[in-house]
């Protein structure tokens, strides 16, 4: 005689669900911080897992212990990383060479005004006086959209204050006439450009003009992460990139240029260097080394979504980053580096 019995349903092993509670990661959580592993989830997710794993395998599956249990394992995931809308990103830790977030890093497309901070790099490298005067001339000029110029044909202005419109304003006429005035001309710039990139190791870069405004101009996320380092060593670059205005004499009159990245301006960042660029090709681009609990952190943001996005991407993640280690903020003040 055959005695029936009551199944209850199986129960999933403990290493079967703490791979399928934990999977696979984009985000690295390493030594002191942010880092190492890639596919690799955080502490806090092992924690809930494991618990969750030993509550289900003692409990009976309809056990509203149980059930929570698997509901709080599953909540428990660690962040994919932030809710970001730029096309291509890279996010460092620049205290370690690390990378905590990325996003397409290798996709190379045009990054208009970007350009500049090489720009800037080759005129410093040339050592070339600053103050030395240089016209705006006819040759200057650049057509077509994003070519807009408040610095007039026959303007008189300096190698540096030219340098620090360019950085800080984007200035494409200062950025020109910067080119135009290095020996060789505009042709010898460039090239200067490109040997210097191949000296950074930005193998996926390309660039044709001083301003940025041709799409010639190409790099990737990977490789402007070298460049925004490399602009970080100069403190000149550092001041005039973050400079939140500066005043100069046009004609007889006196006008004033602003920084083209809002974050310059708010107390709450502490940013060393920036860029922003635009072109319709490029869409709105932003790169920068700002400070995050402490630490140096690289951000590049390519092609974001409109206007006002490469902002709002930039404090997405400074405040996943901050999410990750709410232990930490306390050191930020100290001025000590986590």
């Amino acid at each position: 005689m055959q005695i029936g019995v009551r199944r209850e349903r199986s129960q999933p092993s403990i290493a079967t669900f703490m791979f399928n509670s934990i999977g696979e990661g984009r985000v690295s959580m390493g030594r002191g911080g942010w880092g190492l592993q890639l596919r690799k989830r955080h502490c806090a997710a092992w924690v809930a897992a494991v618990v969750a794993a030993v509550l289900i395998s003692i409990l009976p599956a309809t056990s509203p212990v149980a059930e929570a249990a698997a509901r709080s394992a599953r909540s428990a995931k660690a962040p994919k990383g932030p809710d970001v809308r730029s096309n291509a990103v890279l996010v460092i830790d620049g205290s370690n060479s690390t990378v905590v977030f990325e996003r397409k890093p290798d996709l190379v497309a045009p990054i208009a005004s970007i350009t500049k901070l090489m720009t800037a790099l080759v005129v410093l490298d040339g050592k070339q006086p600053l103050d030395e005067v240089i016209e705006i001339t006819s040759g200057d000029r650049s057509r077509g959209k994003g070519a807009y110029s408040r610095l007039n044909v026959g303007t008189k202005l300096t190698r540096g204050e030219l340098l620090r419109l360019a950085l800080m304003s984007s200035e494409n006429r200062a950025a020109h006439a910067l080119g135009r005035s290095y020996p060789g001309g505009e042709a010898a710039f460039v090239r200067t450009m490109n040997a210097k990139a191949k000296v950074l190791g930005m193998t996926q870069s390309r660039f044709a003009d001083p301003s940025g405004l041709g799409i010639e101009n190409v790099s990737s996320a990977r490789d402007l992460a070298k460049l925004v380092i490399a602009a970080g060593r100069s403190e000149t670059i550092r001041e005039y990139s973050t400079s939140r205005q500066h005043e100069v004499r046009i004609g007889r009159s006196r006008v004033e240029f602003h920084n083209t990245n809002s974050l310059v301006k708010n107390p709450a960042w502490t940013i060393t260097v920036q860029k922003t660029g635009y072109i319709s090709e490029a869409g709105q681009c932003l790169v920068m080394q700002t400070l995050i609990e402490g630490r140096p952190v690289i951000i590049v943001l390519l092609n974001s979504f409109g206007k006002y996005t490469r902002v709002a991407d930039a404090k997405r993640i400074r405040q996943w980053m901050e999410s990750q280690h709410p232990r930490s903020l306390a050191r930020v003040g100290t001025g000590k580096r986590s």
